[in-house]
């Protein structure tokens, strides 16, 4: 407690500069914990939706019968949005005289494509502020760090015989600038690597589903012509 109760005091004997910088700092560090937690969560349901729509995926057979199960949940995400997408085109598209397999294929393509890239942009919202955190966070808190020392050594102008006991206290209260920077810059660096590997797990399940997805309808295109003549 003593230890807190000093480190409060050199906090609210800092230069007001040297306080502005802490406090922003501060603000920072909360802001990206606080994306922290958020992105946390959302990549964990990615993750869950991704496993769950794949297991129905390989134990249902009957395209039609799954996209009835699940086409009116309002909020599908991942997979099953790029699969609703990619089916409702295939039919569409199915329904048009003088369509070409190859063309029923491409059209569902570029459609799912479509839903692939905005879904990467959900998974990738608000990394870069973690990584501009991480980045920039010391250097605001080394700023707040020189500042304050220049500040101490100042103030040693108007004496006649300066003492580390004088120099000391404008200099600790001025690294903790520092220590702070780093506090909000270091959670912020590790959690943007390791969402960016999560994210690009996910991305690349995304890409093979929608690859083997296209590569299904190609088939049942192929097959469906044939049965009509």
């Amino acid at each position: 407690m003593a230890e807190l109760l000093s480190l409060l005091n050199l906090v609210l004997q800092a230069s007001v500069l040297v306080q502005l910088v802490m406090l922003f700092l501060l603000i920072i560090s909360l802001y990206s914990w606080t994306l922290i937690i958020h992105k946390n969560r959302f990549l964990k349901n990615a993750r869950k939706a991704a496993d769950d729509f794949e297991n129905r995926f390989r134990t249902d057979k009957n395209l039609n019968a799954l996209y009835n199960s699940i086409y009116q949940n309002k909020q599908l995400m991942g997979m099953a949005k790029i699969f609703t997408t990619g089916y409702e085109e295939f039919v569409r598209l199915h329904k048009q005289a003088n369509m070409t397999p190859t063309a029923l294929r491409e059209g569902s393509q570029r459609a799912m494509r479509v839903i692939l890239h905005r879904e990467m942009d959900k998974l990738d919202a608000h990394l870069a502020v973690l990584a501009t955190v991480g980045s920039v966070s010391p250097y605001i808190g080394l700023f707040g760090t020189v500042w304050g020392i220049m500040h101490s050594f100042q103030a040693l102008g108007s004496v006649q015989q300066a003492t580390l006991a004088m120099v000391a206290p404008g200099i600790s209260e001025a690294l903790i600038a520092t220590a702070m920077g780093l506090f909000a810059a270091i959670p912020a660096v590790m959690a943007y690597n390791h969402y960016v590997d999560y994210v690009d797990r996910l991305t690349n399940r995304y890409d093979t589903f929608l690859d083997e997805f296209t590569g299904i309808l190609q088939r049942q295109a192929h097959a469906t012509l044939e049965s009509d003549v």
